[in-house]
């Protein structure tokens, strides 16, 4: 196989090469508690954004900014923004359901969707940022 061959083969399933990071224990069980974390913040902050308009509301979004940079700080992927991300958004959205006897955590208010709305650019926002990518604490430039 020549050297051009090799560059364009596809790599062997289960080597990993399509992880920016490689699949180990401790960082699957990392991802998880992020995740979990994520669901705890989106529920305590679907409570927060309702009590204290428009405080709770700020809060609500310091809090989850807050963990999903955080997040991506701590794996050193954007991974680790996403995680968190993905556990808020799942917990956000069980929450908006109304219940069988009527009940519902979030009414049809501004602030409401500024909390939905908001919380996903907050997400977004911090899975982009280009210091929460791997390499991105390395002083190192390319070509050196």
């Amino acid at each position: 196989m020549s050297t051009t061959d090799r560059r364009n083969a596809a790599p062997a399933p289960g080597s990993g090469m399509f992880l920016t990071q490689p699949l180990r224990p401790g960082r699957v069980a990392a991802h998880v508690l992020l995740l979990v974390l994520g669901a705890v913040v989106g529920a305590a902050g679907s409570l927060v954004q309702a009590a204290w308009f428009p405080g709770g509301l700020l809060l609500a979004l310091l809090g989850a900014g807050g963990l999903f940079l955080g997040g991506a700080i701590a794996m050193r992927a954007r991974a680790g923004a996403g995680s968190p991300a993905a556990g808020w958004l799942v917990a956000v959205v069980l929450l908006t359901a109304t219940r069988p006897e009527g009940d519902f955590v979030f009414a049809a208010t501004t602030g409401t969707y500024l909390f939905l709305l908001g919380g996903l650019v907050v997400a977004v926002i911090c899975a982009t940022l280009p210091g929460a990518g791997p390499g991105a604490a390395s002083g190192a430039r390319l070509g050196k």
